[in-house]
């Protein structure tokens, strides 16, 4: 930490999850929109009623695994021949609701519907946001700023810290648990330079991205569900991850709720790239 309350942090990794609680995708840099990255959460996975899905209910949705083509999206998954979704084509505009939310959206058609359902057990189809459509972050938290999400829980951004993760570890294996990756909790951003779950206190990060300056604003903590305990290489459920983090993690910010990462909304800096090993300032939020 320098004299002037600022610390140095840099990108450990960067990840985008373009289907809502499926597998995320490490990438090497992404792409700064006005819902966060390019492609995450841009699709999500509805029931009948068109009510969203998730690992919360559905914990094998963690076997899907998504990787983005330059004309598509082929997404893999145990004993299923491949999908491809294109990139830039949609089907019939629909209703979706995420959370309290019921936003604009695109089905993606029959074929995609069937090979979710078929995966999953359950009927479900796969839809897409509507760019036209904002959806705006909580104004309690994010203040003047108008934040908008796309299929995200509630925020454009997620940020985590690998030392969070490494105290976490040191937790499991005292207990004599095995370890766990940051797969767990779905970040986009995960930083090194900070103490364990130093991104708490952080207010805003700035990095240099070529085409000028990206500027985050840290806003909330963010409210762990049983999520975490589904271990993504088998997608079944346990208790490990969520006792641990029960001992030490209650958030005083969200009446005791357990928290890791912090939600983060884009300041500036729509339409820049950051990378992988990029530095950035950050400055630390005082009471």
């Amino acid at each position: 930490m320098s004299d002037t309350g600022d610390v140095e942090v840099r990108i450990a990794s960067l990840h985008v999850h373009p289907v809502k609680s499926c597998a995320g995708i490490a990438v090497d840099e992404a792409l700064v929109i006005e819902t966060g990255f390019e492609f995450d959460r841009a699709w999500m996975l509805v029931d009948e009623r068109g009510i969203f899905v998730s690992q919360r209910d559905l914990p094998r949705m963690a076997l899907i695994q998504p990787t983005l083509k330059h004309v598509d999206m082929v997404l893999r998954a145990p004993g299923m021949l491949a999908l491809h979704v294109a990139l830039d084509a949609v089907e019939a505009p629909v209703q979706a609701t995420v959370w309290n939310d019921s936003v604009k959206a695109y089905d993606m058609g029959d074929l995609a519907a069937q090979w979710f359902s078929d995966f999953l057990g359950r009927k479900l189809r796969l839809v897409r946001f509507d760019p036209e459509q904002r959806r705006l972050a909580d104004r309690r938290w994010t203040g003047p700023l108008e934040a908008e999400a796309a299929f995200a829980d509630a925020f454009p951004l997620l940020v985590a810290s690998s030392a969070g993760l490494a105290e976490l570890n040191r937790r499991l294996a005292a207990a004599g648990h095995a370890p766990v990756t940051m797969q767990r909790f779905r970040p986009n951003l995960v930083l090194d330079g900070l103490d364990a779950n130093g991104e708490d206190h952080l207010d805003e990060i700035v990095f240099g991205a070529p085409e000028g300056p990206v500027r985050l604003k840290l806003v909330k903590p963010c409210a762990r569900c049983p999520i975490p305990d589904v271990d993504p290489a088998t997608g079944e459920r346990g208790h490990a991850v969520g006792d641990a983090l029960a001992a030490y993690r209650a958030d005083a910010r969200l009446d005791g709720a357990i928290t890791f990462g912090m939600n983060a909304v884009i300041v500036e800096g729509v339409e820049a790239t950051l990378h992988t090993g990029m530095v950035g300032q950050a400055t630390f939020a005082f009471a």
